[in-house]
């Protein structure tokens, strides 16, 4: 009889270990998944920004056709911005696409006939829609990973949750923080 309570004792902390391993791999599993669920939002921001920009050089090509650098710097940095792999890829193809729409914007402010243009308002306010959506996606994103990322790095979990397969995510950053805080846009 002596040896019961000495036994229950091991099993009652082995349960309680077992529960509490049981319910951290669950949560680290759903904030793994909603990482996941943030990052195809980005995604599909960037894909549809990428839809937009041939519209885009298209008609503003039709005005200034002879500014062809500036058509091949944004073609460059949208195939960039559908390549990119993961975050940090997706950062630097962002920091490039708005040097880029920067560029095409200011070709776009010296043809006040363009500026007129139905189609080319639709288009940039399309693209100023959709600049606004990368951001959300983007805090959101970057939100799910710091959850995810402080829960991996909290002690116990720490112990065992490499052993899981879990690993601390890269937030989606931008070299030029300052370039992506505001959509681009033109001045009339």
């Amino acid at each position: 009889m002596e040896w019961l309570v000495p036994v229950l004792i091991v099993v009652a902390v082995l349960v309680i270990a077992g529960i509490y391993l049981w319910a951290t791999y669950n949560s680290l599993v759903s904030l793994g998944t909603r990482v996941d669920e943030a990052w195809s939002g980005i995604d599909v921001q960037l894909k549809r920004r990428a839809d937009l920009i041939p519209n885009l050089i298209e008609t503003v090509k039709g005005y200034a056709a002879h500014e062809r650098a500036v058509f091949e710097n944004v073609t460059r940095a949208r195939a960039e911005t559908l390549d990119a792999s993961g975050p940090a890829q997706a950062g630097a193809a962002e920091n490039h696409m708005q040097q880029a729409l920067k560029s095409l914007f200011a070709v776009a402010e010296a043809y006040p006939q363009l500026q007129a243009s139905q189609n080319y308002l639709q288009l940039q306010n399309e693209l100023v829609d959709t600049e606004d959506k990368i951001q959300a996606s983007r805090r959101f994103y970057n939100g799910g990973v710091r959850e995810l990322n402080i829960k991996i790095k909290q002690f116990p979990n720490n112990l065992f949750a490499g052993g899981l397969g879990f690993t601390e995510r890269e937030f989606f950053e931008v070299e030029d923080a300052a370039a992506v805080r505001q959509p681009p846009r033109v001045q009339f």
